[in-house]
């Protein structure tokens, strides 16, 4: 049997003016900014207009940890967006943009795939409408005036050895990790060691999916903690009178991006930090405008649901005082395999055990999730090469666990093929079951947060700091910071810090390597294990086979 590829598949879209896309929200095409005829932003004024609506009903599509044989996750946001619609809900998506690093690295593109995708599919995965170029330029205004500050006289007496503000760029380069600037002489400022992060880490992209609106965003800008005085006192951004300019950079890139399904169903992809070194959730502005327009929203969180769940209802449901009413926890037979012991080239014929012996990576998102209050339905991802036998050895687990597992082709069939997951969500949050609570109070200590999420989360036994971070915690609280979530940094392939260890391990042991403060966005970084906030390109890059055919058509992205 062959299938077409998702490329092909996005290129036969028989794609509707966005202007219909928004009308089914109620947007005129007045209140829409149109980027070409299917894409465009929303504008601030439309959605300053149906901030007093009332919520729909908001559902988080999550996964398990993720494996070289694939879950599907955007896939199955897509599909459950196009199946709710089908079965006759109103019914919206929110998903981030793609970063560049990825799409040329190993991952690939991040707008679903077969039957179940968002389109324009390349523009989306490319340079879309320049948000994330936005988010990069005004990050590195900052970084360009703190360096010109000290240049010219260095008013605000900074401490050239406690700059903690580094350079941005969407691209994995692990040459940039670690770098020293200002070489060449006097003309060129005073030499010091400094460095790269990935865009999708800048605390510029996280408060850009935190904020609420321009004047929230201006705020949270001027609140980040850029450098310290040698008395230990700290610079803000707004002392070195950036926020202004970086939130006119970001005024376009503020508005959320509207497109659509391949079933001409609205989308939302707006914002787009990654969930193993950021908070991975799209932003708090396209999520609530779609909530004030939809019936459901489906919007997903990246990664694993320890990384990104975890995130989504401890950090942006805190902060901007969502609760889901339902979660989808999606799994894939193949993945069930691999966390079983199966190598990926042996996924193909059946084997009931290793699905057993793999779901322990399933049961244990499903008791994590539960801790949250929120049900959960787990979503079968359906691929051609699962047998009924293993479908049941899931669905007999799932129960096993206090829920339910459903079987899902939207792949395959789009919105015919989650018509039964759309019905049993919509069942769920239209019951009002949920009792959502995020997993700490703000109340605790930053290390007594960390250590929360090791031991309830990842089933750590300890987690282990030395002295000079648990004094860095304790500075952070004694300045006011410490009602703050915590944001963990660390590798998805795992509950681990080791990315090797598949399913669920018990008895080890969380190591934390460094804490930032993000004082803008709200949250402390807590970096762990080995994980790299600039990540780098795979020995075979995605790059490599990517190029414009005699056709014009790009090839190889996706």
């Amino acid at each position: 049997m062959s299938f077409k590829t998702d490329i092909e598949i996005a290129r036969e879209a028989k794609k509707r003016p966005i202007q219909e896309i928004g009308a089914k929200l109620g947007i005129s095409s007045d209140d829409l900014l149109p980027y070409g005829h299917d894409k465009a932003k929303v504008s601030q004024e439309f959605i300053n207009s149906v901030k007093d609506r009332e919520n729909g009903k908001l559902i988080l599509v999550t996964a398990i940890n993720p494996t070289p044989a694939g879950e599907g996750k955007t896939t199955t946001t897509v599909g459950l967006g196009d199946g709710l619609n089908a079965i006759g809900k109103n019914a919206a998506i929110c998903i981030r943009e793609a970063s560049l690093g990825p799409n040329f690295g190993m991952k690939g593109g991040a707008a679903g795939g077969g039957y179940a995708q968002v389109v324009p599919m390349e523009e989306m995965n490319l340079h879309f409408t320049g948000d994330f170029h936005a988010i990069t330029s005004a990050h590195n205004l900052l970084s360009a005036m703190i360096d010109n500050h000290i240049y010219w006289g260095n008013e605000l007496e900074i401490d050239e050895r406690r700059i903690t503000w580094r350079r941005v760029l969407d691209m994995n380069d692990r040459a940039l990790r670690d770098t020293v600037v200002s070489l060449g002489g006097v003309s060129n400022g005073f030499a010091r060691q400094t460095g790269f992060d990935i865009t999708v880490a800048s605390e510029v992209m996280a408060i850009l999916c935190l904020s609420n609106d321009l004047e929230d965003l201006q705020q949270r800008l001027g609140d980040m903690i850029v450098a310290y005085r040698r008395d230990r006192s700290p610079i803000y951004c707004r002392d070195i009178k950036a926020d202004g300019a970086m939130t006119v950079l970001l005024r376009d890139a503020m508005q959320p991006n509207l497109v659509q399904t391949l079933e001409n169903n609205p989308a939302f992809v707006h914002g787009g930090p990654f969930a193993n070194i950021a908070h991975g959730c799209n932003s708090v502005i396209a999520t609530n405008t779609a909530l004030k327009l939809a019936d459901y929203v489906v919007t997903e969180a990246g990664f694993g649901a320890d990384l990104g769940a975890e995130k989504f209802m401890n950090i942006k449901c805190r902060k901007a005082g969502l609760a889901p009413d339902c979660v989808v926890l999606v799994a894939t037979i193949r993945a069930m395999k691999m966390n079983g012991g199966v190598a990926k080239a042996d996924l193909g014929p059946e084997n009931v055990d290793a699905v057993n012996e793999g779901c322990a990576n399933l049961g244990r998102h499903i008791g994590n999730l539960k801790q949250f209050g929120v049900p959960v339905v787990v979503a079968i991802n359906h691929f051609v090469t699962d047998t009924d036998a293993e479908v049941a050895a899931v669905q007999a687990y799932v129960e096993g666990q206090g829920a339910e597992a459903i079987l899902c082709q939207h792949w395959e069939k789009g919105s015919e093929g989650t018509k039964a997951l759309a019905t049993r969500v919509a069942e769920i949050a239209d019951a009002g079951v949920s009792q959502f609570a995020p997993l700490y109070k703000d109340e605790l200590s930053l290390f007594e947060k960390i250590e929360r999420v090791a031991t309830a989360i990842y089933r750590a036994d300890e987690v282990l700091a030395d002295k000079k971070i648990r004094d860095q915690l304790k500075v952070w609280e004694e300045a006011g910071y410490g009602h703050l979530p915590v944001c963990m940094a660390k590798t998805q392939y795992s509950f681990s810090t080791d990315p090797s260890l598949r399913g669920a391990p018990t008895g080890h042991s969380v190591p934390v390597r460094e804490v930032r403060l993000s004082a803008g966005a709200g949250f402390v970084v807590v970096i762990c294990g080995e994980i790299m906030t600039m990540p780098g390109l795979p020995r075979k890059p995605a790059a490599e086979n990517i190029r414009i055919n005699d056709e014009g058509l790009v090839e190889g992205l996706f």
